[in-house]
C-alpha cells in the first residue's frame, strides 16, 4: 500500500480533527514551472495566464472521491468563478468514467505537448482501477484550445502496469533534452520515472519513452512524493527536482537535463524536504531550488539548521554553471519574516516563485497552513518575499497574508488551512505575478483566494474568494479544491 506522505497527513488529521471524519488523501501540491523564467500555463491561447485548481476530493455523480480539476482562465480582473471549465472523466472526450475514489486531478502538471500553441492539463488519477488492479492508475492529456480545456484528450498508457501501481501519483514537465519540445514525467509507486520525450500527436503517441531511476536508500522500493522542473544550471536543458524518493522522505536528487534526457548518473544529492519550487531569484541565469519543509524538524541530517525550530523552514539552494551550489534556511525567526517558528506551524508546507513587482528577479511565496492566529488553531498564513541580487530579501519589503488580513475574503477559522496550496501566476497579463491561495475552507470543500499584483507588491484591492460550489464542484463529501495547482 502506498505510504502517505507526511505532508499529506497534517492535512488529513488536521481538517479529520475537524469533521470528525476521514478524509481522503489529497496530492502534494504544485510548485513553481519551467526554467529560471516561471512561466504561466495559457490553455486557451489569449496570452493571459490560466491556472488549473484540482478537487481530486469532489464527487462526481454521486461517486464520492470521483475527482474533478477546474481551469480558471484568466482576465484583465484575474480569474472568477465565471470564466472556468469543470471537467471529470464524465465529461465528454475525458478517458474512463468517474468511480467511488478515482481522485482524478490528484497530479497535474502543463505544457503545449502537442506544439499547437495551446497549453495541455496532464491529469493523473492514480486511483482509477485498471482491469483487477484496484490502484492501477491512470493519466490523461487534457488538449487546449482557442476554448480552453473542452474535454478533448488522450490516455498515456501505463508501460508496465504488473511493475507498479499508483501511475500517474506524481507528474512534471518540460524539455529535458532541449530539443524545443514538451517533455512528460510520470511517477507511480516505483522507483522508475518514464519519460516521454518529443511531445505527443493528437491521437497521444510520444515522440519516444525512457526511463530514469535516482539513486535510491537501500531497499527503497516505493516511488517519488514529488516532481519539480527548472533549468538550475542555464544550459537551456530542463533539470528534475525529485523529492522524498524511496522509503526515505528525506532523500531528495537534482537531475541535469542533457542531450539525451535527464541523467541519474550525475544526480546530486540535496537537502531533506517534501516540495520543490525552482526560479531564478538572485538574477543570475541559474534556476535555484527552494525546497520546503514543512514539519518539525532542527537538524537536516544531521546537521544543526541556524535560527531554526519545529515550525518548519526553506531550504533554498542556490543554481550555477555545475548545478546546485550553495544552501541557506529560511524559518520565521529569520530577518522581518512575520510570524514566530513554533511547532507545528508547517511553515514551507507548499511555495512558489513568480516575479510580482517585474524587476526581473523572481519572487517566493511561502505557506505556513497550520499557523494560530489569536487562538485560531491551523487557521494559516502565507509569506511573500522578494528576490534581489543577493537572493532572498528577508530584510525589507515582506508581507504576510491571512483571511483575517484587511481585504482577503472570508475570516479566520479552525482547520481552514490557508495556504493549502500555492501558486504565482500573471493571470491578469498585465507581466507580474499574481497570487493565489488554497485552503480547506467550509470543512476541506475547499477554495481559492485570488489576491493580485498592482505591478509593484501583491495586493488586497480587487480580492475575491472562489468557492468550491461556484466553481462547480459537488461539496458533497471533502473536495479539497484548492489543494493542488498545476505546475
Amino acid at each position: 500500500m502506498q505510504k502517505q506522505h507526511l505532508r499529506i497527513a497534517l492535512a488529513t488529521a488536521t481538517a479529520a480533527a475537524l469533521t470528525g471524519g476521514l478524509l481522503t488523501v489529497a496530492a502534494l501540491p504544485a510548485s513553481a514551472a519551467d526554467a529560471t523564467k516561471v512561466a504561466q500555463a495559457d490553455f486557451n491561447g489569449d496570452g493571459i495566464g490560466d491556472v488549473a485548481a484540482s478537487g481530486s476530493g469532489a464527487a462526481v455523480s454521486g461517486q464520492a472521491d470521483a475527482g474533478s480539476v477546474v481551469a480558471l482562465y484568466g482576465s484583465a480582473t484575474g480569474v472568477s468563478t465565471t470564466r472556468r471549465s469543470t471537467l471529470s472523466q464524465n465529461t465528454t472526450g475525458v478517458p474512463g468514467t468517474a468511480e467511488k475514489g478515482d481522485q482524478f486531478g490528484y497530479a497535474l502538471a502543463y505544457a503545449d505537448f502537442n506544439g499547437d500553441g495551446f497549453d495541455d492539463l496532464a491529469v493523473g488519477t492514480p486511483h482509477e482501477k485498471v482491469g483487477t488492479d484496484t490502484d492501477g492508475g491512470t493519466v490523461a492529456i487534457l488538449w487546449g484550445s482557442r476554448s480552453g480545456l473542452t474535454g478533448k484528450s488522450v490516455t498515456v498508457t501505463d508501460p508496465a502496469p504488473s511493475s507498479h501501481d499508483y501511475w500517474g501519483m506524481t507528474l512534471a514537465a518540460g524539455d529535458f533534452d532541449g530539443d524545443g519540445k514538451a517533455d512528460l514525467v510520470v511517477g507511480s509507486s516505483a522507483a522508475t520515472l518514464y519519460v516521454y520525450k518529443g511531445g505527443f500527436t493528437t491521437a497521444g503517441t510520444p515522440g519516444a519513452r525512457t526511463t530514469v531511476k535516482p539513486p535510491i536508500v537501500a531497499g527503497g522500493t516505493n516511488g517519488p512524493q514529488h516532481l519539480a522542473a527548472g533549468d538550475v544550471n542555464g544550459d537551456g536543458r530542463t533539470d528534475l527536482v525529485v523529492n522524498g524518493y524511496s522509503d526515505d522522505w528525506n532523500v531528495n536528487y537534482w537531475l541535469p537535463g542533457t542531450a539525451s534526457g535527464l541523467s541519474a548518473s550525475s544526480a546530486v544529492k540535496l537537502r531533506l524536504g517534501i516540495v520543490t519550487g525552482i526560479g531564478d531569484i538572485n538574477g543570475d541565469g541559474f534556476g535555484d531550488i527552494v525546497t520546503g519543509v514543512g514539519w518539525d524538524a532542527k537538524t537536516s541530517e544531521g546537521e544543526t539548521v541556524p535560527d531554526s525550530s519545529d515550525g518548519g523552514r526553506m531550504n533554498i539552494t542556490y543554481g550555477s554553471a555545475s548545478g546546485p551550489a550553495a544552501t541557506t534556511y529560511i524559518t520565521q525567526n529569520t530577518g522581518s519574516v512575520p510570524g514566530t517558528s513554533e511547532k507545528g506551524d508547517a511553515f514551507g508546507w507548499d511555495l512558489d516563485l513568480g516575479d510580482v513587482n517585474g524587476d526581473g528577479y523572481q519572487d517566493l511565496v511561502v505557506s505556513a497552513p497550520n499557523e494560530d492566529i489569536d487562538g485560531v488553531s491551523n487557521t494559516g498564513m502565507v509569506t511573500v518575499l522578494y528576490g534581489s541580487p543577493d537572493g532572498v530579501n528577508v530584510a525589507s519589503g515582506v508581507q504576510s497574508f491571512a483571511q483575517s488580513t484587511a481585504g482577503v475574503p472570508g475570516s479566520d477559522e479552525k482547520g481552514d488551512l490557508f495556504g493549502a496550496d500555492v501558486k504565482l501566476d500573471d493571470v491578469t497579463g498585465d507581466g507580474r505575478a499574481d497570487l493565489l491561495v488554497g485552503s480547506y475552507e467550509n470543512t476541506a470543500d475547499g477554495a481559492v483566494t485570488y489576491l493580485p499584483s498592482n505591478g509593484t507588491k501583491i495586493v488586497t484591492t480587487g480580492s475575491r474568494a472562489l468557492s468550491a460550489g461556484a466553481s462547480g464542484l459537488s461539496t458533497s463529501g471533502y473536495p479539497q479544491f484548492g489543494s493542488v495547482f498545476a505546475d
